[in-house]
């Protein structure tokens, strides 16, 4: 669990060392308010990607034809997520995943799906185990090898220190079974990531 009251004496001692004053009016109550965020923000650092399968596992298979189905594509779109580059604790914004499977045996609710991207998303990350971690948890709940995950952002690490490239975007690609074997399923996904 977060131990907000180690964030709000570390938040303390960085206004300290950064030579401000953490008595002053304005940040007074900075260190309580960053510990909260905190919480909020990094909530995903509470569940192993095994947790969230079995908090989100829920699928449906009653009155579907999974054979006449075997070659129908399930994709969300344009799911909206932010996260943490670990190497900075930047902010990694303006993300959006695409998230793909081919149902085998049951489909899962659409909701699911955001929150899995959301939740896998709150935690000090990479952009590419972001998409790896998504793609493992959409198989185990869905039983389908065939998984593929897009993701597009950016990253504060980049526009806004070091480099200073404020334009530069990032994308990254997670693609499993036959996404990753059959030519015409990765064309027809990306026909509809581009679209």
């Amino acid at each position: 669990m977060i131990d907000k009251k180690a964030i709000e004496e570390h938040v303390r001692g960085i206004l300290i060392a950064l030579g401000d004053n953490p008595d002053r009016e304005g940040l007074l109550d900075t260190p309580k308010r960053v510990a909260n965020m905190y919480a909020e923000v990094f909530d995903g650092m509470n569940y192993t990607n095994d947790d969230i399968v079995t908090l989100l596992n829920k699928t449906f298979d009653e009155d579907l034809d999974f054979e006449a189905m075997s070659k129908d594509m399930v994709v969300m779109k344009d799911i909206e997520l932010f996260s943490h580059c670990e190497h900075h604790l930047a902010l990694m914004y303006n993300m959006k995943a695409t998230v793909a499977y081919m149902p085998k045996d049951k489909v899962i609710g659409l909701s699911k799906i955001a929150r899995i991207v959301d939740i896998v998303s709150r935690r000090l990350q990479l952009q590419e185990r972001i998409g790896t971690d998504i793609a493992q948890i959409m198989q185990k709940i869905t039983a389908s090898p065939d998984v593929a995950v897009i993701i597009k952002g950016e990253h504060s690490c980049m526009t806004a220190r070091g480099i200073k490239k404020a334009s530069a975007k990032t994308i990254t690609t997670t693609f499993k079974g036959r996404f990753n074997t059959d030519e015409s399923l990765y064309l027809k996904l990306m026909s509809i990531y581009q679209s």
